[in-house]
Order: structure tokens, then sequence, then C-alpha cells
């Protein structure tokens, strides 16, 4: 479910004794409280559920309270246009997949239903592997299916559809309406995209403070964290790749950000020159974060020494973000555009072949096992079978982590909510007292979701209080027993071989880096007088590195069974990164020489062998460009 993957920045020490699988599972991610997600939890599945109580229709309010609960684990920090695509999109997916479970449930038997979700999860298991958004909207198709085929509800499937939409619309509506507590400057729609583009200026001005320095490396992929993060922000329906139509705080904002790009090139190349800087250097950039945040003009600017080419090019580009800054204007984002042939591509080569198997197999498998335990009243007639299935699916997202640590989290984060409900519903009054605690629950999911145990136990206190207020008997012991069912289900799929090779999803991500590498470094070295392109290219080069990195991460977290399929891929993504940190400083120095250094080709040279070795030692089809004779 959540669009970014569970891996924190930041780990406690003694955690580093213990193996990568073990100690990955007892991580938290740490920040500030989001008080504003707080807020928006509190006043979307609870006030919902208290609707529905009061007009009669308690059903439709569970099944709308439900995807508030789904949109709320998506409601991440952002900005609004970018929230639209990242809640609104799964939610209409979930939609129809609450139809499509719906009618299955009610005109198909056992076996057909079975076929039908199985086919539903190798869909969303193909299309989970485009992105972020695209594995929420794959998440939320199988749970609302599960949840249309199984849950006890009289309201017809578009009925049912409507709510599960209107649930989800109201979490965005109060996402886009409200202002971030804080926020007042300038057009408070508009927070979000401020932040994130200041947060480039202030990681341009940090790479340059750790230049020549052990923390450079960190720095510069701190730097293609916030860039990304602003590229997305800026992305979203109302301001796309043009900011003709936009307010003038969009267009204002537009230019500021592409009046970062030549920043970052050139501290890039700077760092990859290994040589330290004075204060004075970053002092730029640090004003140009404060006259973003601020919406104010940057007034004079510091100078930096004009000394070398990447330090004229980072003169060059403060000149041209002063400029920029008072005349306001508009810009390009820089970012490659992913046409449907290419999303299929995605979906359908390797990755998405492994990622659908898998999530296909083990969704299946579970609602074949729910719909035998349901039918043959193994454990009694209980009407929440589709529990079993629904549960496999948070399960088997390597998104939400390593499976041994989702699976170590999913167990203990049911068993504590459980425990805690069962003590709640004790006590609590019934309907007002279990609607107050799904309300609690709605505001507690912004932070628990910094650990998957700790989300789990919010999701499954909320679930049950849902189950509560819908009729149903106390159900604690049930849930307890259907997770650990379904985390043995995924366990024994996830080491089961597949067609094809393992590994597919890292290897992919590691493709794409390596493809768009090569791109980057062919068009700096043709020599093309097209910054815009050299940029674009650049940009999508750094994106699909740290999307690898990320991919490779989690897979070195699995048990060692699955961890070895992935061995050797950090190093090739480490040579990567280092080609096109090289490739950034070929591409200043050529704008500033017009020819390259002995020390440039060099090195350029050693990269592309160790590329080769390393593509050929983890088995990588990617190609490996040719370095062309000095001119």
């Amino acid at each position: 479910m959540s669009p970014r993957p569970h891996v924190p920045a930041r780990a406690f020490r003694p955690l580093a004794a213990l193996p990568p699988w073990l100690a990955h599972a007892l991580r938290a991610q740490r920040g500030p409280v989001p008080w504003s997600a707080v807020t928006r939890g509190a006043l979307a599945a609870g006030p919902l559920l208290l609707a529905s109580v009061l007009v009669g229709r308690i059903s439709l309010g569970v099944v709308a309270a439900i995807a508030a609960m789904l949109a709320g684990i998506n409601d991440r920090p952002g900005s609004r246009r970018t929230a639209v695509k990242r809640l609104g999109a799964p939610a209409l997916v979930g939609a129809g997949g609450l139809l499509v479970g719906t009618y299955a449930g009610d005109h198909a038997g056992a076996v057909g239903l079975t076929a039908v979700l199985t086919g539903l999860g190798l869909l969303a298991g193909g299309m989970s592997a485009i992105g972020p958004v695209a594995s929420g909207a794959g998440t939320q198709l199988l749970v609302a299916s599960a949840i249309g085929a199984g849950m006890p509800v009289a309201d017809a499937g578009w009925t049912r559809a409507l709510a599960f939409l209107a649930g989800a619309g109201w979490l965005l509506a109060l996402r886009l309406v409200l202002p971030t507590p804080g926020a007042l400057t300038g057009d408070f729609r508009f927070d979000g995209e401020r932040d994130a583009v200041a947060r480039v200026y202030d990681a341009v001005a940090e790479l340059l403070d750790a230049t020549g320095t052990e923390q450079a490396t960190a720095r510069r992929a701190a730097l293609t964290a916030a860039l990304d993060h602003a590229q997305d922000a800026l992305a979203g329906p109302r301001l796309r790749r043009s900011a003709r139509s936009a307010s003038a705080s969009e267009r204002r904002l537009h230019a500021q950000y592409a009046a970062a790009l030549p920043l970052a090139e050139a501290a890039t190349a700077l760092a990859w020159a290994a040589e330290r800087l004075s204060d004075r250097a970053s002092a730029g950039p640090r004003r140009l974060a404060a006259a973003v945040r601020e919406n104010t003009h940057t007034g004079p600017l510091p100078a930096p020494s004009r000394s070398g080419p990447a330090l004229r090019a980072l003169d060059d580009a403060l000149l041209h973000a002063a400029d920029t800054f008072d005349q306001g204007g508009g810009g390009d984002l820089h970012a490659r555009r992913r046409g449907a042939r290419d999303l299929l591509r995605t979906a359908f080569g390797a990755g998405g072949r492994e990622y659908g198997l898998r999530v296909a197999l083990s969704f299946g498998v579970a609602a074949a096992v729910a719909q035998a335990l349901y039918h043959s009243q193994w454990y009694g007639r209980h009407t929440h079978w589709y529990w079993l299935p629904a549960t496999a699916v948070f399960l088997v997202k390597p998104d939400l982590g390593p499976l041994v640590s989702r699976v170590l989290c999913r167990a203990a984060g049911t068993v504590l909510g459980a425990l805690l409900f069962a003590a709640f519903a004790a006590v609590l009054p019934r309907p007002e007292g279990l609607v107050a605690l799904v309300a609690l629950c709605g505001a507690l999911i912004p932070v628990s979701t910094r650990h998957f145990a700790a989300q789990t136990a919010v999701v499954t206190v909320l679930v049950l209080s849902l189950v509560m207020v819908g009729g149903e008997p106390q159900a604690s012991a049930a849930r307890i027993a259907e997770t650990l069912l379904a985390c043995v289900i995924v366990l024994i799929v996830g080491h089961l071989p597949m067609p094809g090779e393992r590994g597919g999803q890292v290897r992919a991500r590691l493709a794409a880096a390596a493809g768009a590498a090569h791109a980057y470094l062919t068009h700096v070295l043709d020599g093309p007088d097209d910054r815009a392109a050299r940029w674009t290219l650049r940009r999508e080069a750094y994106r699909a590195l740290a999307e690898a990195r990320t991919a490779i991460a989690l897979a070195a977290h699995e048990l060692p069974a699955l961890a070895r399929h992935t061995e050797g891929t950090d190093e090739v993504a480490a040579v990567l990164e280092r080609l096109v940190d090289t490739t950034t400083a070929c591409a200043v120095h050529l704008d500033d020489t017009g020819r390259l250094t002995a020390r440039h080709r060099e090195r350029l040279a050693e990269l592309l062998d160790e590329l080769a070795a390393g593509r050929e030692r983890v088995g990588l089809r990617a190609p490996v460009p040719d370095l062309p004779a000095a001119g």
C-alpha cells in the first residue's frame, strides 16, 4: 500500500549485529509527527461511520470507512496536486475491484470466484511493477475485490462502489481543502510544492558543504531524492510539463525548480572533483531556499570563486537563478513522459511477470483456502472469509518491505491489535464508543506508517471496530488465526521457484538504470548543445538509479535463500552511480572548454570496464557504450 518503500533512513546501532532480515523488521522510520495528516485521519473514517449510523445505512458507512482507511495509508507528505493522483487513482481502481468482486461473489461458485480473484491478482501484480501509484492501485483492486466478494452486505454492487468512492473522495477533499498547519506564506494550496522546491536548494547547499568529504556520496543521493520529490510535487494534474495556463504562484514555483537543475549539475561536478570549498559556495543556494519558503526575492547572492569549470558553472547557475527568481515565468520539469507502451513493457517485462505470478499465486491460494474453510465450516460459518486473501495482499507486496519482515511485522501487529481491541470492546459502549475508536485509529494511521507492525496493529483495531459496528460479534481470535494462516501461505509462495530468473524485479530496475545511464552518457559524449535534453536525461538516470537502489536494498534484507539471487547487484549500482556522476562532470567541463581532460577520459574508461564486468557477473542485459576517440 505504501507509495514509498519501507526502508528506514536511520537504524539503531545495536541492530547492526543482527541478521539483515531481522534487523529490518525491528527498525522504524523517524521524523516529525505529520499533524495535518493526523487531523485528516481523525476527520475521515470516524465521521463517515457516524453519519451512516445516524441515517441507518451502516453497511455503506463501513464500506466508506474502509475506503477512507485505505486512502489514509496512501496519504503521505507532498503537494496537493500529487495527492490527487496518489489517492484518487487507487480509489477509482478499488471501486472497480469492489464492483467486480461483488458480482463475482453473487454469481460465481467457489471455483469460479477463486479463478476470478486469481486473475485479478495477476493483473494487479503486473501493474504494481510500474510504480508507487500503480502499486497502491493494485493493492486496492485486490483488497476491494475480496471485500466485495465476501462482505455480507445487502446493497447492490454499484451502490457499494459509490460508497467506496465517497469514502476515499472525502479524505481527498480534506487533503485539498484543509491548510497545512504553519503554512502562512503565500497561497497555502502550494505549500507542498514550495517546501519541495526549497528542499532542493537546501540539498544543493549541503552537497557543496560536503564536497571533498566522506559524506559527499550520501549528500548527492539526498539531492537526487529532493529533486525526485519536487518533480513529482509539481507534476500533478493542474501543472504538468507546461505552466503557460497556470497561476502566477504555479509559474513561479515551476521556474524556481527549473533554475535548480543547473545548480545541481554544477554541485555534482564539484563533488566529483572532491576538492573542499569555502562556505561562500553554499551561501547562495541557502538564500535561494529561504526565498522559496518565504515567497520573496533573493536579494544579492554571494558569488563563488570562478577558478575552475565547475565553479564557473556554479556561479553562472546562481546568476541565472537570481534572474529567474526576480522575473518569475515558467519552466520545464525535464521529466521524460512514459507512454502506454512503456508502461505495458514494465508491467509485462521480467520484473512485472515475476511480481504478477507471485501476487496471483498468493492471492489465489489464500482465496481458495478461505473458500474451502468457509464452505466446510471447519471453524464455524463466519461471514468474513475475505480477511484471508485481503491479508495475503499486504503480505505479498515488496514495497512494504522484505518478505520475512512483512510476515513478522504483520503477525506481531495483528496479535497486538486484536488483543487491544478485545480490551476496548469489553468496556466501550456501542456503537458510539466504537465509532470514536475508529476516529482515533484514523488519526493514528499517518504516524503508524513508520513501522509495518504498528500500522498493522492500528488497522486491525479499526477493522475489528467496523465489523462490530456492522453487527457482527467480536472477532479478534479469528483475525489472529487467519492472519497467521496468510503468513504461512505467503512465506511458502514467496520461496517457490517461478518461471524465469529470480530477482527479476531487481534486475529490471537495474537494467532500466543502466539504459538511462547509457543514454545520458551517449548524449554528453556526442556533444549536442541541448542542455534541456541533457537535464532530462540526467534526471531520468538519477531517478532510475534511486529506484534500483531501493529494490536492491529490499532484496538484500530477505532471507539468505532469496537474497542470494541478487548478490552483486549493489556493486553494479554503485558503478552506475559513479558513471553518472562522472558523466555530469564531463558535461560541465565540455560546456566550459569544449574537450575532456585525460582524467575524465581515464575515469570513464575505468568505469565502463567495471560496468561490463559487473554486468556479466550478475547476468544483466544492458548496453555499455563505447568511449569515442579523443578529439
